[in-house]
């Protein structure tokens, strides 16, 4: 079940790249952004409507789908693919991240990370070999390495012993996968300290991956040091892998980090920011529960041809929003989604037309007019 990736246009401009990713369930168009289905469904829409919206790829939650309802479950429903009614593919997160969240609970160790559940209290142990046995039953395209998700702030020696854990849990997590389950990515740690983060690169090449992801990063550290430590690191990795930036999808994140060479990006925000009233729009973003919007005729975003813009107003949805409708997420949802979709075919498509410092600059420029 190997991935296959093939890099089609390189820009002369900057360092952005267009491709594709070869999977068992489909192709994947990069740069590429995954929405987020933590527990098997990106919260309020359908699979169709994902579809219908041109999402290629989703993520899933290695952590979430272990503790409820159980890989051992999905895997006898015939995997997550199934289990969700989603036939294309999908990436699932190792969980490090998740663990890292539950500081208070969880005790980390050489061999694993003990953890107690957000759930039911209930402890659980979970290894690198546990994290790709999950991963395996459920099927997924792309699995991730279990890491140690390095904190912010953390100093040097604190960034180098978390970077040594995890560098060891991708030896195993490499060591104990079986040959015909997904593709593999490792995960490159090394807090704000370029030297760690080469030091980090080194190791995972030198163990050999499908792919390479950026993990420790939008923890917390200023947006300067972000990109700083991207444009130090992404051109370490090597070309001809997928590189992927973890958690990090602010559209002017997903912009700035694309001419840097990234091909892979996944965040809650458009959905999250949907369900808490915050629309994106061309010039920025658009909170839709403010009082201005009470009788306002307009759709979200003038010229948008979503679902939501073609049918409802921003009256509408403040109503919707204020009233606290279900429908009001779903709406949202689907604006926000169709907003990332066309900001990413709209960078693919400036990188194969080798315009994408133009790109970059119109997308500034219309951000800082406002609306």
């Amino acid at each position: 079940m190997a991935i296959k990736f093939e890099i089609t246009i390189e820009s002369r401009e900057t360092s952005a790249r267009l491709g594709k990713i070869h999977t068992p369930h489909g192709c994947v168009d990069t740069p590429a952004f995954m929405p987020v289905g933590t527990q098997a469904t990106v919260k309020s829409v359908t699979p169709e409507e994902l579809s219908d919206l041109g999402v290629q790829i989703v993520l899933a939650n290695t952590y979430h789908l272990y503790l409820r309802p159980g890989h051992d479950v999905i895997s006898a429903l015939g995997g997550l693919h199934s289990f969700m009614h989603w036939d294309g593919p999908i990436l699932t997160d190792s969980g490090g991240y998740q663990i890292f969240s539950l500081a208070k609970f969880r005790k980390i160790a050489d061999h694993g990370v003990t953890f107690q559940s957000h759930i039911d209290g209930s402890r659980h142990l979970l290894t690198p070999e546990k994290a790709i046995e999950i991963q395996e039953a459920l099927g997924s395209d792309i699995m991730m390495c279990l890491d140690e998700c390095t904190s912010y702030p953390a100093t040097h020696s604190e960034a180098q012993k978390s970077l040594t854990l995890s560098i060891d849990w991708a030896k195993s997590c490499k060591k104990s996968r079986n040959t015909n389950s997904g593709a593999l990515f490792g995960i490159v740690q090394g807090g704000m300290f370029d030297d760690l983060r080469a030091k980090g690169v080194e190791a995972l090449t030198d163990i050999g991956f499908d792919g390479y992801a950026l993990g420790g990063l939008s923890v917390g550290e200023p947006k300067e040091q972000l990109l700083d430590i991207a444009a130090f690191t992404l051109p370490l990795l090597p070309d001809a892998f997928p590189r992927y930036v973890m958690g990090v999808g602010a559209p002017e994140d997903l912009v700035d980090l694309v001419s840097l060479g990234t091909d892979m990006f996944d965040c809650v925000m458009p959905t999250r920011n949907a369900r808490n009233g915050q629309l994106f729009v061309k010039t920025g973003t658009l909170n839709i529960c403010n009082a201005q919007y009470r009788d306002d005729k307009r759709p979200v975003d003038h010229g948008c041809p979503c679902y939501t813009c073609t049918h409802y107003s921003r009256a509408y949805l403040r109503h919707l929003y204020m009233a606290k409708e279900l429908l009001s997420y779903r709406l949202n949802t689907i604006h926000n989604i169709h907003y990332f979709m066309t900001l990413m075919t709209e960078m693919r498509e400036a990188i194969g037309q080798d315009r994408f410092v133009q790109f970059k600059r119109d997308f500034y420029a219309l951000r800082s007019g406002g609306e």
